[in-house]
This record gives C-alpha cells, sequence and structure tokens, in this order.
C-alpha cells in the first residue's frame, strides 16, 4: 500500500508545485504588461527592476532575486590547493578514497621534512666538518651546508603550506582535491628527501648522533609546542565528530585522537637532560681549547690564529703536527696542501703531493692565508678589521717552534700527527725530532697532552710530564693501566653516563668540536671537564648554561601543560558538538550539486520537494547558484532585494 502511494504522492505533489510556479510566472507577465505602460519601476517581488517608456517601445531590465558576495578566501584556498578557482568547481562532497590517499602522503611527507629541517638546523655546529667531508670526496671545496639547509627550508615550508591548505578544506567542508602539479612537487620533496638521508645515514651516520644530542636540550620546549599544535587540531577533529553520522567513523577518529593526545601527555617521561638539575649541583665552567688556533678569526693553523687564540685567553690550544722532507715539524691539518694553500699556483704539478714530501724553503714560498678570505669557511672573514684582514691575507705555513713560542707561558696543547708516508726520509724518527722541538721551547711539560699511540712509551721515557692522552674510547680500567690520565674524543661518542663513569675514575675527558651555545651548555650540564671548539671567542662569553631547570619546576610546568591542554580540548568537543551536532538541514548548494553525491534518488527528490515547498511557502523561488559557508560549515545566505527602489539589501 505504501509503494503504491509514494509514486502517487510524488505526482500530486509536482502538479501543484507546477501549477503555482505557472500562476507566479503569469501574475509577472501582467505586472511587466501594466507597469511598461506606465514606466513604473515594479513591486518587491523582484520580477521587474525598471520600465521605460520610450517611442511606441518599452525596455524590460530583469532583477536578480539573488545575490551572491564574493568569497575571495575561499578561492584562494581551493584555488590555491586543487586550482579550483571558480565557484560551480568547488563541490561539498566527501573527498575520495584517492586523495584521502594524497593527504595521507602530505601528512607522512610533513613529518619527515620536518625531521630533516630539523636536523639540519641543529648540525649548525658541524657544517664545516660537513664541508671538508664533502672536499674530501669530491676533491674541491664549497659551502655545501648553506644551499643544503635553504633548499630543505624550501621544501619544509612548500609542504607545511599544503598541509594547511588541505587543513583548512576539512575546517570549511570542501572536497579536497590536490592539483597534479602539487602532487609532483610532493613526490619529488618526498623522493628527494628520503634519498639524502639514506645518503647521509651511510655516509656520515655519526651525525645522526647530534640529533639525540640536541633533544636534550630542546624536547621540553618542543613538548611544549607540540602540545598546542594538537591541542589546535582539536578543533578541526571535534568538527568532523559532530558532523560525522556514522557511530563507526565517529568511535575510530575519537580512538585515534585520543591516542595521539594521551601520548604527547606522556612524552616527558622518556625526556632526559642534564639541565633538569638543581642549580647548586651544576659544576665548573668547562675550559676552552682553540681548534687549530681560533679558526673563525684567522686561518687555521697559522701564527694568527694561535695568536687570537691566545687573546682569546683560552686553555689550551689543539695543532696538526707534520714533518718536513727535510727534516721541520710544521703545521698542517689535511694531507695535501690544495685546501689551504695556494700551491696550485705556486707548484701545479704538487698540488695533489703529500704536505711531508715538500722541502720547508718550498713551504715557505706558499700563502696560506688568501684561501681563508676568498672561502670564508666560517662566514667571520667579513667581520675581520682592515688590520686583520690584510694580516690574515699575508699568512704563510707555520712552524710547530713558532707556534710553541706563542702559546708556551700559559696555555696548554693538545698535539695530533698525521702519519708520513712510507718513502718520507724521517718516516721512523719523526717522534723524536717532534719531541725535541717541544722540549726545546721551554714549554711545561705538564701543559703538554700528547695524542698519537706511536712510541708512548719513548715519549713516558723522554718527557715523563706529559698528559698521555687517548683518542680511543675504551673503559677505565683499561686505561688506567695503559698509563691514560686524559680521553681526546667526538661529543656524539660519549654519553652523560660515560662522563660520571670517568671522572668517578679520576680521567678528565676533553670533546670535540663544540661550536655551539646550547650544545656548549648540555655538555657543562653533563660535568664535562674541557671542549676543543673553533668559536672559542663566543663560548668564553657563554655565562651560564642557556637554561637550567629544577626537577620539581619541569614537572609543574608539563602537569599545568597537560591539564590546560585537557580542558581545552574537553571544552572544544562541547562547544562543537553544541554549535554543529544538532545541524540536519538541507542545504541548496548541496541539493544543485547533488548528481555527484551517492544519495538514492529518492532521497534527493524528497529533499527538493520540502526545499521547494518551503521557499514557495515563504514567496521564495528556488535558486540554482551555489552558496557557501553557514554556520553548519556551508555558505547558504541568499541575498534578496526588498525594494527595487531602494539599494538596501534583505539577507535570508
Amino acid at each position: 500500500m505504501e509503494s503504491t502511494l509514494l509514486p502517487l504522492f510524488g505526482q500530486v505533489s509536482w502538479l501543484f508545485i507546477s501549477e503555482k510556479l505557472t500562476a507566479i510566472g503569469r501574475q509577472c507577465i501582467l505586472k511587466v504588461k501594466a507597469e511598461s505602460m506606465s514606466g513604473a519601476l515594479p513591486g518587491a517581488d523582484g520580477c521587474v527592476v525598471a520600465g521605460s517608456r520610450g517611442a511606441g517601445r518599452s525596455m524590460v531590465k530583469h532583477q536578480p532575486l539573488q545575490y551572491y558576495e564574493p568569497q575571495l578566501c575561499l578561492s584562494c584556498l581551493t584555488g590555491i590547493y586543487g586550482c579550483r578557482w571558480k565557484r560551480y568547481q568547488r563541490s561539498h562532497d566527501d573527498t575520495t578514497k584517492w586523495e584521502r590517499l594524497w593527504f595521507l602522503i602530505l601528512t607522512s611527507s610533513f613529518f619527515l621534512t620536518l625531521v630533516w629541517f630539523y636536523f639540519w638546523w641543529e648540525v649548525h655546529n658541524d657544517y664545516n666538518e660537513i664541508n671538508w667531508f664533502l672536499y674530501n670526496r669530491m676533491g674541491y671545496w664549497s659551502d655545501w651546508s648553506i644551499p643544503i639547509l635553504v633548499t630543505t627550508a624550501a621544501g619544509f615550508t612548500y609542504i607545511t603550506m599544503l598541509l594547511i591548505l588541505a587543513l583548512c578544506h576539512i575546517a570549511v567542508g570542501q572536497q579536497m582535491n590536490l592539483h597534479w602539479l602539487h602532487k609532483i612537487g610532493l613526490v619529488t620533496t618526498l623522493i628527494t628527501t628520503v634519498v639524502t638521508m639514506s645518503s647521509i645515514a651511510q655516509l656520515w651516520d655519526d651525525e645522526w648522533e647530534m640529533v639525540f644530542i640536541s633533544l636534550q636540550a630542546t624536547a621540553p620546549f618542543l613538548h611544549i609546542g607540540a602540545l598546542a599544535a594538537v591541542t589546535a587540531l582539536s578543533w578541526l577533529v571535534a568538527g568532523q565528530f559532530a558532523r560525522t553520522e556514522k557511530a563507526t567513523s565517529q568511535m575510530l577518529m575519537f580512538t585515534a585522537y585520543l591516542a595521539v593526545v594521551v601520548a604527547l601527555y606522556l612524552v616527558p617521561l622518556s625526556i632526559s637532560s642534564p639541565c633538569i638539575m638543581e642549580k647548586a649541583a651544576l659544576g665548573p665552567k668547562p675550559a676552552i681549547l682553540g681548534h687549530r688556533g681560533a679558526p673563525m678569526l684567522a686561518p687555521e693553523n697559522t701564527l694568527m690564529s694561535f695568536q687570537k687564540a691566545v687573546e682569546q685567553k683560552v686553555y689550551g690550544v689543539q695543532a696538526d703536527v707534520v714533518l718536513s722532507y727535510d727534516g721541520v715539524p710544521f703545521l698542517m691539518h689535511d694531507k695535501t696542501l690544495k685546501r689551504t694553500t695556494n700551491v696550485e699556483e705556486v707548484f701545479p704539478e704538487r698540488a695533489y703531493e703529500h704536505s711531508s714530501m715538500f722541502n720547508w724553503t718550498d713551504l715557505e714560498k706558499l700563502n696560506a692565508g688568501e684561501w681563508f678570505l676568498q672561502n670564508d669557511p666560517f662566514w667571520t672573514a667579513g667581520s675581520l678589521s682592515r688590520a686583520d684582514y690584510l694580516e690574515a691575507a699575508n699568512q704563510s705555513v707555520c712552524k710547530l717552534e713558532d707556534m710553541l713560542e706563542v702559546i708556551k707561558d700559559n696555555t696548554s696543547l693538545i698535539l695530533n700527527f698525521q702519519d708520513l708516508p712510507a718513502a718520507h726520509p724521517y718516516y721512523s724518527t719523526y717522534i723524536n725530532i717532534t719531541l725535541e722541538t717541544i722540549l726545546a721551547s721551554g714549554i711545561r711539560q705538564q701543559a703538554v697532552m700528547w695524542l698519537p699511540d706511536t712510541e708512548r712509551q719513548l715519549v713516558r721515557q723522554v718527557a715523563p710530564g706529559f698528559q698521555q692522552t687517548s683518542g680511543l674510547k675504551l673503559d677505565a680500567e683499561r686505561l688506567r693501566e695503559k698509563g691514560i690520565v686524559k680521553l681526546n674524543l667526538r661529543y656524539t661518542k660519549v654519553t652523560n653516563e660515560d662522563v660520571r663513569d670517568y671522572t668517578t675514575a679520576n680521567l678528565s675527558v676533553n670533546l670535540y668540536t663544540v661550536n655551539e651555545p646550547w650544545l656548549f651548555s648540555i655538555l657543562w650540564c653533563a660535568g664535562v671537564p674541557s671542549v676543543t671548539s673553533d668559536s672559542s671567542h663566543v663560548l668564553r662569553k657563554v655565562p651560564s648554561p642557556i637554561w637550567l631547570m629544577p626537577p620539581d619546576e619541569y614537572h609543574l610546568i608539563w602537569i599545568m601543560s597537560d591539564l590546560i591542554s585537557f580542558l581545552v580540548i574537553v571544552g572544544v568537543f562541547i562547544f562543537q558538538k553544541w554549535r554543529l551536532g544538532s545541524i540536519r538541514t538541507y542545504n541548496p548548494e548541496q541539493i544543485m550539486l547533488s548528481a555527484a553525491v551517492r544519495r538514492s534518488s529518492q532521497d534527493v527528490k524528497i529533499m527538493k520537494e520540502k526545499l521547494i515547498f518551503s521557499e514557495i511557502n515563504n514567496g521564495v523561488e528556488p535558486t540554482d547558484e551555489l552558496s557557501f559557508c553557514s554556520e553548519n560549515g556551508f555558505a547558504n545566505e541568499m541575498v534578496t532585494p526588498t525594494d527595487p527602489r531602494d539599494t538596501k539589501l534583505r539577507i535570508s
């Protein structure tokens, strides 16, 4: 019986609507004819805007029944994301599964590029080492750190912009449709990031330890930032939760968001930082040793560099010693002279020859300062005074003897040696020659930290006052058996627990190369006795760790942040449920665009009937225009004229 009445009801309904529309049309035609004779403007029904009498002719201009204000923000939103600039191109339909997959790829790319950008930002401490590493790989010097950082920042900014646009689509109920150009850009950025990260992991895996060390300084603040971001995201999640009609979808959405929030609330349990400590427990400031002198203020391993280091009142300096072909100890870090001298101009045929195969008379002819001004490895050459600039430009290769004369009074020394080629005439005796040079300089033996393992027993006999130092990380007992009193290690090789263990065993630890104040602060809190640095002039001005927080204060901040976040999230969910939960209205735009909506034809027919009946009862004809953004997430506002003679509009 019910199945029989429904078609009948539909026929009667459409018949009534047709008759009603015909009657309205007839009234409009009669009114146009009448007012065209008198030249009067139309009535408030909006059938005619203006009429005029001419020489036997009348002109009729129709007034639109509705007007939609431009939606520039929405046009930019959908246009930039999916090149949908026109109103008719937009849709409130559900996002397709394919586009949801692209949104998942976009989200994954965002977190990956975030990690990559964070990595390159934090390894600023080691930019010079990165450039030197790539120099050894490619054979020529270039500052690769800045281009890589800029490219990474650009990729991260691009992905972040796309993600924000996608979230805005969700917020306003627009269907997501990522443009194919953005898809190409997204895939290109993702692949480039993955390949670069894999290359760094294979070629320079030690540097990834830098990320975990940096989290000791940044994790408490990153946690608060992530907490704020997830709390702000609750507005979107709560809105989607309120609009979703299926209980299963609501449960999945709420459970996933709740899991993320709870995990974030508990993250501080895994945060460990040496700077979360009582101020009274803070140890003395680490002593600072200049790495190859003061290489940010002068060319490395030159006499000027060590003079600048002494002016900065450093605790000590580190130098790399090589023996010339005629037996003169001099300072040079690289195996060749190509990077730090003009050997390609003076001896072009010997540019790739080992530096120890040059006589001292040849080494004296080389300039060891111009490369510093040209390459500017630390971006500090521009800050030099005119006098320092000219002095740096005229630096030559430095003898060990000259350097010892500069530092011998109040500065300690860490010596590192290059292995000589087997064909070198002093291959078996270079240790003896170097020892003689050091002892002849008059420097205190206790100020010398002897690093090479070669001929260590001989060194103990000749210079018993030297501090025997090892560059190998061994357990404390073995080191003591070998007579080692000091360790010289890279900062990524030592944990906070290692520092405490070595200190307990009365072994001093020196870590290299520490250039950034935040890293210096972390090592200070960890109790490291000394560090080697390229930026001694910067670290000496650090009066205390960048931040130091008592455990009770940190726990209070943690609990209060979680509590505030929880209250805000609960409030947002309640408000969004109240604002959107009871809205179940039919939207003209949704009906007009329902060709792509997956509803049954019977449901669409019933919605159309309800809309037309309601508009006829209100004296307004149905519209074919599109609309956007009402309080249920779509704009459905229609502007109709109240009086053709009046410029005021009425919003219905």
